[in-house]
Protein backbone atom coordinates (compact mmCIF):
# COMPACT_ATOMS: atom_id res chain seq x y z
CA UNK A 1 0.00 0.00 0.00
CA UNK A 2 2.85 2.23 0.65
CA UNK A 3 6.80 2.40 -0.05
CA UNK A 4 9.54 4.97 0.92
CA UNK A 5 12.91 4.54 0.47
CA UNK A 6 14.85 7.39 2.18
CA UNK A 7 18.43 7.70 1.68
CA UNK A 8 20.92 10.58 3.19
CA UNK A 9 21.68 13.48 1.05
CA UNK A 10 24.74 14.06 -0.47
CA UNK A 11 25.55 16.93 -2.72
CA UNK A 12 28.97 15.61 -3.83
CA UNK A 13 29.54 12.77 -6.49
CA UNK A 14 33.09 10.84 -6.33
CA UNK A 15 33.95 12.81 -9.09
CA UNK A 16 32.98 15.52 -6.90
CA UNK A 17 34.24 14.32 -4.08
CA UNK A 18 37.92 13.59 -5.96
CA UNK A 19 37.76 17.25 -6.85
CA UNK A 20 37.30 18.29 -3.82
CA UNK A 21 40.50 16.34 -2.21
CA UNK A 22 42.24 17.41 -5.38
CA UNK A 23 41.94 21.03 -5.01
CA UNK A 24 42.78 20.84 -0.74
CA UNK A 25 45.77 19.15 -1.52
CA UNK A 26 47.31 21.91 -4.07
CA UNK A 27 46.54 24.52 -1.47
CA UNK A 28 48.17 22.24 1.52
CA UNK A 29 51.35 21.74 -1.06
CA UNK A 30 51.45 25.19 -1.90
CA UNK A 31 51.32 26.32 2.16
CA UNK A 32 53.64 23.57 3.02
CA UNK A 33 55.98 24.99 -0.52
CA UNK A 34 55.85 28.02 1.05
CA UNK A 35 56.36 27.66 4.07
CA UNK A 36 59.45 25.57 3.47
CA UNK A 37 60.69 28.87 1.87
CA UNK A 38 60.44 31.25 4.61
CA UNK A 39 61.77 28.61 7.05
CA UNK A 40 58.85 27.68 8.36
CA UNK A 41 59.33 24.46 9.55
CA UNK A 42 56.46 23.52 12.14
CA UNK A 43 53.45 25.37 9.73
CA UNK A 44 54.72 22.25 7.10
CA UNK A 45 53.10 19.53 9.49
CA UNK A 46 49.95 21.85 9.79
CA UNK A 47 49.42 21.79 6.28
CA UNK A 48 49.85 17.66 6.15
CA UNK A 49 47.78 17.30 9.61
CA UNK A 50 45.03 19.44 7.51
CA UNK A 51 45.22 17.64 4.51
CA UNK A 52 44.61 14.15 6.39
CA UNK A 53 41.55 15.34 8.72
CA UNK A 54 40.22 16.71 5.68
CA UNK A 55 40.58 13.10 3.69
CA UNK A 56 39.18 11.49 6.75
CA UNK A 57 36.28 13.87 7.13
CA UNK A 58 35.22 13.25 3.68
CA UNK A 59 35.29 9.89 3.27
CA UNK A 60 34.04 8.91 6.36
CA UNK A 61 31.17 11.74 4.92
CA UNK A 62 31.04 9.64 1.67
CA UNK A 63 30.59 6.32 3.86
CA UNK A 64 27.45 8.16 5.12
CA UNK A 65 25.87 7.88 1.74
CA UNK A 66 25.25 4.14 1.90
CA UNK A 67 23.07 4.56 5.11
CA UNK A 68 18.82 3.80 3.73
CA UNK A 69 15.90 3.19 5.00
CA UNK A 70 12.96 1.66 3.80
CA UNK A 71 9.32 1.75 4.58
CA UNK A 72 7.04 -0.59 3.39
CA UNK A 73 2.97 -0.51 4.44
CA UNK A 74 0.93 -3.80 4.20
CA UNK A 75 -2.54 -4.57 5.71
CA UNK A 76 -0.63 -6.76 7.86
CA UNK A 77 2.54 -4.17 9.13
CA UNK A 78 4.84 -1.17 8.91
CA UNK A 79 8.43 -2.77 8.01
CA UNK A 80 11.03 -0.25 8.88
CA UNK A 81 13.86 -1.78 7.12
CA UNK A 82 17.25 0.54 8.26
CA UNK A 83 20.99 -0.42 6.89
CA UNK A 84 23.40 1.65 8.12
CA UNK A 85 26.44 2.84 6.70
CA UNK A 86 28.68 -0.77 7.04
CA UNK A 87 25.95 -2.29 5.53
CA UNK A 88 24.18 -4.21 9.26
CA UNK A 89 20.67 -4.13 8.72
CA UNK A 90 17.79 -3.58 11.76
CA UNK A 91 14.36 -4.45 10.83
CA UNK A 92 11.36 -3.21 12.83
CA UNK A 93 8.08 -4.46 12.23
CA UNK A 94 4.72 -2.07 13.79
CA UNK A 95 1.19 -3.36 13.84
CA UNK A 96 -0.88 -0.67 11.29
CA UNK A 97 -4.17 -0.65 13.51
CA UNK A 98 -3.44 2.10 16.27
CA UNK A 99 -0.34 3.72 14.29
CA UNK A 100 -0.01 7.37 14.47
CA UNK A 101 2.06 9.55 12.55
CA UNK A 102 3.50 12.37 14.56
CA UNK A 103 5.73 15.08 13.82
CA UNK A 104 7.78 16.67 16.98
CA UNK A 105 8.51 20.09 17.07
CA UNK A 106 12.24 21.10 18.86
CA UNK A 107 13.04 24.60 18.64
CA UNK A 108 16.26 25.32 17.10
CA UNK A 109 16.54 21.82 15.28
CA UNK A 110 14.70 20.30 12.64
CA UNK A 111 11.64 18.34 13.80
CA UNK A 112 11.08 15.21 14.43
CA UNK A 113 8.98 11.87 12.67
CA UNK A 114 7.69 9.41 15.10
CA UNK A 115 5.06 6.58 14.23
CA UNK A 116 3.96 5.04 17.58
CA UNK A 117 1.20 2.34 18.55
CA UNK A 118 0.66 0.52 22.03
CA UNK A 119 3.70 2.27 23.41
CA UNK A 120 6.16 1.36 21.28
CA UNK A 121 7.19 4.73 19.22
CA UNK A 122 9.70 4.84 16.13
CA UNK A 123 11.64 7.51 14.68
CA UNK A 124 11.50 7.82 11.06
CA UNK A 125 13.71 9.49 8.68
CA UNK A 126 16.54 10.92 10.68
CA UNK A 127 19.17 12.44 7.97
CA UNK A 128 15.82 14.10 6.58
CA UNK A 129 15.09 18.16 6.25
CA UNK A 130 11.94 19.69 7.56
CA UNK A 131 10.47 19.52 4.31
CA UNK A 132 11.01 16.22 3.01
CA UNK A 133 10.18 14.76 7.21
CA UNK A 134 6.67 16.81 6.84
CA UNK A 135 6.10 15.18 3.32
CA UNK A 136 6.65 11.79 4.30
CA UNK A 137 4.54 11.81 7.20
CA UNK A 138 1.97 13.39 5.27
CA UNK A 139 2.02 10.66 2.83
CA UNK A 140 2.05 8.21 5.53
CA UNK A 141 -0.86 9.39 7.14
CA UNK A 142 -2.62 9.30 3.74
CA UNK A 143 -1.72 5.13 3.19
CA UNK A 144 -2.54 4.67 6.76
CA UNK A 145 -6.04 6.10 5.88
CA UNK A 146 -6.56 4.53 2.70
CA UNK A 147 -5.78 1.19 4.70
CA UNK A 148 -8.42 1.94 7.59
CA UNK A 149 -10.73 3.20 5.10
CA UNK A 150 -11.18 1.37 2.24
CA UNK A 151 -13.43 2.49 -0.61
CA UNK A 152 -15.22 -0.57 -2.05
CA UNK A 153 -16.02 -0.30 -5.84
CA UNK A 154 -18.70 -2.45 -6.69
CA UNK A 155 -20.55 -2.35 -10.23
CA UNK A 156 -23.08 -4.93 -9.38
CA UNK A 157 -24.07 -2.79 -6.36
CA UNK A 158 -24.45 0.31 -8.44
CA UNK A 159 -26.71 -1.35 -10.89
CA UNK A 160 -28.99 -2.36 -8.49
CA UNK A 161 -29.66 1.50 -6.95
CA UNK A 162 -29.99 2.90 -10.66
Amino acid sequence: MFEAMIVPHRSLSRRGLGLVMAAIGVVAAANIVISVLLRAWPVTGFAGAELVLAAVLLRINALGARASELLLLTPEALRVLRTDARGRREERVLKPTWLAVRIEERPGRVPALWVSAHGVREELGRFLGEAEKRDLARALSDALHRLRNPVFDNPQLAEGRG
